[in-house]
Formats: C-alpha cells, structure tokens, sequence
C-alpha cells in the first residue's frame, strides 16, 4: 500500500490517521495523530486455526516513556509490566473490538497500541480505541464493521463531548460508549464528586437522565463510524482466505437429545444454578455417548458437546421468555437471598462477609496515613501522582471449584477492582487525610463477584469509621432476547451470563448510579429495553441498600481499628512542636507511642495510634506547648556584659543559653586570645557564663568572652 493521509474532524476531535507509512508488514497498521499525540497501531494473525471454541484476540496498549521525554525509573531503565491504566486501556479496546469479528473466527489476532508521542490534553483511551480500529478495518483480517467511542462529560451544566483531560478533571460525569452506527456495544460510566453549597456532593445520574446521554452518544457515534467507513473502505486490504468454524448442529442428534434427555438436562440446569461449573452436563454427555456407541454408530464427542450445549442454552433461554422462569426457580425480578456479617475480623480495621446466593465476598478496609498512598505516573501527566483509595480484587480458583494457582492479578481481577473503586470513590470524602486501601477477597462466585465487592466495601468503610456520605450497593443485570421479545433479569448467576445476551452492572447510592458498565452480546440495544433494564436495576439496588442499612445500624466498632485526633494550633507553635533538630516531635511520638503529621501553613496536627487514651494524652501535652507564652527575644547593647548559661558544647564553640531563654553562640575563635583546642576542659554544659554581645542581626546574636577582649 502506499502511503495514504486522512484527516477527519468529527465530533470534537481532530484526528490524522497514516497508512502505509509504517508496520508494513502486519496484517493492518495506522499512524494515527491527534494533537501532539501519536500512537501506532498494528494488527497481526496467524493463520494457523486453535482448536478451542474461543476467538483467541491479545490486545496490548503500551506507553513508552519517551513518548513524554521522560526515562523510567527504578533500578531497570526500561519499560516493564504494564501499569494499570495501560492493561484497563487494553481491556476496554478488547472488549469493543471483539464482536467484530465474525463467527467462528478462531484465528490467534494480535492488536498493539503504541503510544510514541504524548500530549497532556489528549484522551488516550479513545485515541487507542480509534487508531486500533482503523488498523483492523483495513487489514486482510475480515472484519467489515467500524467502531467509534465517544466519552460524555461535564462544563458546568452543558453536556461535553469528547472533553479534553483538563476538562475532564473538573467533570461530574465521565461516560464512555463505543459503538457501530446506532448499536452500543460497550459502555463505561462513573461520576466524580465535587463540592456543593451544603457539603459533598456524589454527583449521582437518574436512570432517566443517564438513557439520554448515552442516546446523544450513540447519535454521535453513527456519525463518526458513517465517516470512517467511507473514508478507510478504499484502503482496506484483499482479505485472506480464512475458513470459518461452522456452528454444526446435527438435526437428528438436536432431536434425539430434545426427546429423550429433556427433563435431564432440565435436572442439569438446576444444579448449574448452584455453581459456575457443574459436572452434570458432562454426565449427561457421557451417557448419550455410551448409547450411541452399543448402537453402533460413530461418535465424534466434539459434535455431541456442542449440540448438547445449545440445547441447554435454547432451554435456558425458552424458560425465561415463555415461562418466565430461571434455573434457580426466582422471579426475573427477585434477588438472591443476601447475608451480612460485618467488623468480623478482629485485627482489622474494618470488615465485612457480604454473600448473595452463591456469591461471597470477604472486604477488608486498611486505615493508612497519607505516605501510604499508592504513587503511579502517568504519561499524560509531568509529575507522579498518589492514589489514596486503592481497590484490590481477588478471584481465586477455588471461589468456583477449580484447583488453580494463586498468581498475579489479571486484567478480570484489575478491571474488576477498577469499578468497584469508581463506584465507591464518590463517596469518600474529598477532603480525605490519610490513605485507605480496600481488598476483596471473592470466597464464592456465582455471577457478580464485582457487585458483591462494591456492597461488602461500602459496609467495610462504614466498619471503618471513614466518614462516606452514603452506602453505594451494586447489582448486575442480564438480558434475553430473541428479537422480538425480551426479558431483563435483575441479579444475574453464571449461567444467565453465560447464556443471556448483556452483562450490565448498575452501582450507586439510593440517589442514583455513580458506576456503570455495560457489554452486549447482540448488534446492539434498544434505548426503551436500556431503559427498562436501569429501573429495574434500581429497584434491585434500593432493595439491597435497604438490607445494607440495617446491617450498618449493628456495626461494632473493631478494637484494631486506629484512634485518630484532628485539631489545630497557632502556626506560629508548629516550631514548639517540632522542637529543635526534631527533638520535641520525637519525644512525643516516642513517649505516647504514637504518629504525628504536621500542616505548618495552617497549624493542623494530625495524631494517630493504636490506644485512644495515649492518643488523646499526646493531644494535650502537645496542646500545652502550644499554649506557653511566645518569648520575647531581648534587643541586646553591642559591647554590654551579660550572664548566661553553657547550653550545648560543639566542635566549633558553645551555645549559651541568654537570659530571654534564647541560645546564642560563642564561637571557638572568641574564648580566649589563645587558640583553644579542647572546650570541654574549661566548661561542662549548664556552667554561668559571662559574656559580651559582638553583634546582634535579628535572631542571630555572636558572643564573646571578657578574656578574648582583655
């Protein structure tokens, strides 16, 4: 291909997409600018078919520390792992770009996102989304669909859209929906919370208001991915020959199972709502092997895995929508049955065991000081940042019964964290003076183990004692449809993920949704079923929150949990406090076995330690000191005799403690006409002194003795 410049400005943006100036050799690569932001994306295949039942796609996003003229550091000046924003960035292009594919594709797919070149006022999520998807619009791989992402924010009252990132960071509302034409298929959306004139405000959005700006986004996105089609269509490559898996179904063997193994399947499907793996299916699979075989005819297990799994999902699915019943025999309706427990760790400061169903979640809450802040860079931004609300999500195998190491997080268990944190977060004070780190450990997982975190933190923080304006709840929504009926499911298990159309997640306070994040599985969603599918979320949330406001009403503070007292003092007795070289502050902590953080400018004292009583004994003595009377420093007479006091001896003098109680220095080189090598011979510390003031500049007044001068 030749090189090939297009430059298109739609909503907002002004983007400069450059083909066949680099990558020449993957399957697709673009250039891709916009502002002084230059990413590259490449696409590659192998062309040799896995055998699993899986579209095997890698989506990498990489910042390069050049790209913001920095270097990396640490002991290894290299980039490394990947940070956070880097593999959540990667996870939101997978889980956009995914459906574009087409079945049966079974093709291992590399994406990479490069990002060569920063700019501080560029949205780097929706630059990787877009260079990613011009890069495999026009490859040979056959993917003949475009996407585009739109991020809605706030200026004051008017909707944004595609905000800068400094327009951004005074936003109350951060919503990102990528989509094709009129169909969104991904969306992620979090409120930040601001100020008001009555305090904090969470900036929850209705379920009313949300429905109309995400149909203003997808109105935008229709425009942008009509223009990127007309535009990159013309450049797309000739497509590899690339055979397809065909769903088969044998007819005959659909039939036999539907005749003869319903009410076991049925059975199996009971069992599978217990649990995220069941061996049911497998027993039933076992059978209709055996009988096929003694009747003699040829088996391919394969075949017979995969229609018995459709069969399943067409029961499943005929359940819901002609019955409207579900495999754990609820209403479509009806949560789980919940279970609260909280503050049941002794030696924690917070705690809570939230269980829904068969879904668990053990959350802890850390108390820390503000140097237990998490410090993390990123590229658009010159100088590192701290985190001081950290989210950390644990999903270990024996939570579903499988027998598997205990790794490093994933992207699942980061992406997982990552929502809880942004529905939680508004909720924490703004002003919040210290470091809080949450930790979810899934015990159980039956559908919604990122739910069940975001109802067990809030509760855990509660425990805590931390100050949150309101308790956030989180519910996960499902949705069957077979286009021309539907049925939204409220509190969703494994398996009506794994068979239903949309995995929805709703989170918020009982004012409205501050979290939300969304993945169709259909072309798209209609804005009336969206609609619906939120009332009913926030009537499965109301309900939870309920449950959790009662639990919190019993809370039990924990013994482990850490004292803390605020107050402040004159500014002008933080040097009291301090004392000189550090020693007063170092007595405190060490006499009342406690820790101290200081704001000079405005006099703040922070004390925190493990026993209330020695907390609130180091408060007093330090509010003591503060209260002593200022000295007045004397003006003292050049040449005039004075009687003070040997304070300190050093290595170049004494320090002598003058009648107004400040110490004055008297140098080495002014005791004695004659050198003196040792003072330690002629004075020990708290000796009367005589001695004449040299010179007097402010604070600073030099001495010497009646000897240097006779």
């Amino acid at each position: 291909m030749n090189e090939q410049m297009i430059e298109i400005n739609v909503n907002n943006l002004e983007e400069k997409y450059v083909f066949g100036k680099v990558a020449k050799q993957a399957s697709g690569a673009v250039m891709y600018t916009q502002g002084k932001a230059v990413l590259i994306a490449a696409v590659a295949i192998d062309e040799k078919m896995v055998e699993e039942d899986f579209l095997p796609l890698t989506v990498q996003y990489i910042e390069k520390s050049y790209a913001a003229s920095k270097i990396p550091g640490g002991f290894i000046k290299r980039e490394t792992k990947p940070g956070d924003f880097e593999t959540l960035t990667s996870r939101i292009v997978d889980r956009s770009l995914r459906p574009l594919f087409p079945q049966g594709f079974h093709y291992p797919v590399t994406i990479t996102v490069m990002v060569v070149s920063a700019d501080e006022n560029v949205d780097m999520q929706v630059a990787a989304l877009h260079a990613a998807n011009a890069a495999l619009f026009i490859s040979d791989i056959p993917v003949v669909t475009s996407i585009a992402a739109v991020r809605i924010g706030t200026e004051g009252d008017n909707l944004v859209i595609n905000p800068t990132l400094s327009q951004q960071k005074t936003s109350e509302l951060d919503l990102l929906v990528v989509g094709s034409g009129k169909d969104v298929v991904m969306i992620e959306m979090r409120t930040l919370a601001s100020e008001g004139e009555e305090g904090q405000l969470s900036n929850e959005f209705s379920e009313d208001a949300l429905v109309d700006v995400i149909a203003m986004a997808a109105d935008s996105i229709a425009e942008a991915t009509e223009i990127f089609k007309e535009n990159f269509t013309p450049l797309v490559r000739e497509p590899l020959s690339l055979k397809l898996v065909e769903d088969k179904v044998d007819e005959s063997l659909y039939v036999h199972i539907e005749s003869s193994y319903a009410k076991e399947v049925e059975k199996a499907i009971a069992h599978m709502a217990k649990s995220e793996r069941s061996s049911e299916l497998k027993k039933i699979r076992e059978t209709i092997l055996s009988e096929l075989e003694s009747q003699g005819q040829q088996v391919d297990k394969t075949l017979v895995t995969r229609v018995l799994e459709r069969y399943k999902k067409s029961v499943v699915r005929a359940m819901i929508l002609d019955k409207s019943i579900r495999a754990d025999g609820r209403a479509l309706d009806e949560v789980r049955p919940i279970s609260i427990e909280t503050n049941l760790l002794p030696s924690v400061h917070g705690s809570c065991l939230f269980t829904r169903g068969q879904t668990q979640a053990l959350v802890t809450v850390t108390i820390g000081d503000k140097k237990d802040a998490q410090m993390y860079e990123l590229i658009t931004e010159k100088n590192a940042l701290s985190e001081n609300f950290m989210v950390h999500y644990n999903f270990p195998g024996y939570s579903v019964g499988e027998a598997k190491f205990i790794g490093a997080p994933g992207r699942r268990e980061l992406g997982h964290g990552n929502l809880g944190k942004r529905a939680m977060e508004p909720t924490i004070p703004l002003n919040y003076d210290g470091s809080i780190r949450l930790v979810s450990e899934i015990l159980e997982s039956n559908g919604s183990s990122s739910m069940a975190t975001i109802c067990g933190g809030a509760l855990a923080l509660r425990a805590a004692e931390v100050e949150i304006t309101a308790l956030t709840a989180g519910i996960a929504m499902g949705l069957v449809s077979d286009g021309e009926k539907y049925a939204v499911l409220t509190d969703i298990m494994g398996l009506e993920d794994h068979d239903g159309d949309m995995d929805f997640k709703v989170a918020g306070t009982s004012e409205g949704i501050t979290a939300l994040q969304m993945d169709i599985k259909l072309g798209g969603i209609d804005m009336s079923v969206l609609k619906d599918a939120l009332k009913k979320a926030s009537q499965g949330k109301n309900h939870i929150l309920s449950l959790m406001e009662d639990a919190a009403k019993n809370i039990e503070t924990s013994e482990a949990l850490p004292s803390t007292e605020n107050f402040n003092i004159h500014p002008s007795k933080i040097v009291d406090i301090i004392g000189k070289a550090g020693a007063t502050i170092r007595e405190i902590i060490e006499m009342f076995e406690v820790s101290i953080d200081l704001d000079r400018d405005v006099g703040g004292v922070k004390v925190s330690g493990g026993d209330k009583k020695k907390v609130a004994a180091a408060k007093e003595h330090i509010e003591n000191i503060a209260s002593m009377p200022v000295k007045k420093q004397m003006e003292y007479k050049v040449g005039e005799t004075y009687h003070g006091k040997v304070k300190r001896i050093v290595d170049f003098g004494l320090f002598v403690e003058m009648p107004d109680g400040f110490d004055a220095l008297l140098h080495i080189s002014k005791v004695a006409k004659e050198r003196v090598n040792n003072l330690p011979e002629r004075y020990n510390e708290g000796d009367e002194i005589t001695v004449v003031v040299m010179e007097q500049k402010g604070k600073k007044v030099e001495l010497a003795t009646p000897e240097f001068l006779a």
